[in-house]
């Protein structure tokens, strides 16, 4: 990968980056307020238990993507970034134009999904 195409690339995780870090921190503050309302009913309380668990499943999968940015920012350093860390194949440039964070090329991809790899 020319260097170009990789400061590219680098500026769109970095820019992913700062994004899901400022939305992981909104969930954890909205989490908490929600814990410091005074529930009176149980409706209230559902309704609180309801967004909490929300916020955790949102947050949850915020860190999840956000880890895989971290790990495609390392691989960049490292020279492998755009392939396959199962097969070490090129991943395709329209799914790194997609999810520039993809480990996988689509064919490893389905097989992790399949619980194959």
């Amino acid at each position: 990968m020319d260097k170009r195409k990789a400061e590219a690339y680098r500026k769109r995780l970095l820019a992913k980056q700062v994004e899901l870090l400022r939305l992981v921190t909104k969930s954890e503050q909205d989490g908490r307020e929600a814990d410091e309302e005074g529930t009176q009913d149980i409706a209230d309380k559902a309704a609180n238990s309801y967004t909490k668990e929300f916020l955790f499943h949102q947050s949850d999968e915020n860190r999840r993507i956000l880890q895989l940015v971290n790990e495609a920012l390392e691989r960049l350093k490292n020279g492998g970034f755009g392939l396959c860390v199962a097969c070490h194949e090129e991943v395709e440039q329209k799914r790194m134009e997609a999810v520039p964070w993809a480990r996988h090329c689509i064919e490893c991809q389905t097989k992790q999904d399949q619980g194959l790899l």
